[in-house]
């Protein structure tokens, strides 16, 4: 029996738009995720598995060998540091756009800025190649209250259609990167189960090249 596979998804948009991506390589999850309670679900292939886990701790897996690939947003790499791991292929799915925003008109404060953010690592690399130093205060969740109730001047987050921004009086204001969702490999799993990897990420680049 050839060694086991296995894949790091999170639950949400990414695992649904990565579906037809594994689809097409020919894997196929027994269980849907949302409904089941295993956190270790098995495919078509008993030599493939699939591990739930948290969205920002896919890179985590990954690096540690906890999986051998995984599928993560470039914001979650980007504020991981993506050490550890190899980055082959941009699945170009969950599109959306990392960026600074803020009640619309609102003068900068004569004091440093008050960012709002769960990307504090992004936000602060931003903000000093602007040569701006800022207070970050971290979030994990509805980030746009910290404007609303004056704990913070501006927030950074990502940002797909923008309708929760608006819909609490805030507009984006600063563009920092494009986000889609990447395919990340384990460096050490890239060289022992080689062949395997490289087959799968042939089928991903078909896959993303036809969608």
């Amino acid at each position: 029996m050839s060694e086991q596979l296995i894949i790091a998804l999170s639950k949400g948009r990414i695992f649904k738009e990565t579906l037809p991506l594994l689809a097409h390589a020919g894997i196929e999850p027994l269980e849907e995720p949302e409904s089941s309670r295993k956190l270790i679900l098995d495919t078509n292939h008993d030599d493939i598995k699939l591990i739930i886990v948290r969205a920002s701790d896919v890179p985590t897996y990954v690096q540690y060998g906890g999986a051998d690939l995984g599928v993560t947003g470039k914001d979650v790499l980007m504020e991981h540091g993506g050490e550890g791991v190899y980055e082959p292929l941009d699945l170009k799915i969950a599109c959306c756009k990392l960026m600074v925003a803020g009640p619309k008109d609102q003068p900068e404060p004569s004091r440093r800025l008050r960012i709002a953010t769960k990307f504090v690592n992004s936000t602060k690399r931003y903000y000093a190649e602007q040569g701006k130093q800022v207070d970050i205060i971290k979030l994990y969740g509805s980030m746009e209250l910290a404007p609303l109730v004056g704990m913070a001047d501006r927030i950074v987050d990502v940002v797909d259609t923008g309708n929760t921004l608006r819909a609490n009086g805030l507009e984006p204001l600063e563009h920092i990167a494009e986000i889609s969702s990447r395919l990340i490999v384990n460096k050490a799993s890239m060289k022992t189960k080689n062949r395997r990897i490289q087959a799968l990420i042939k089928d991903f680049s078909e896959a993303v090249q036809n969608a």
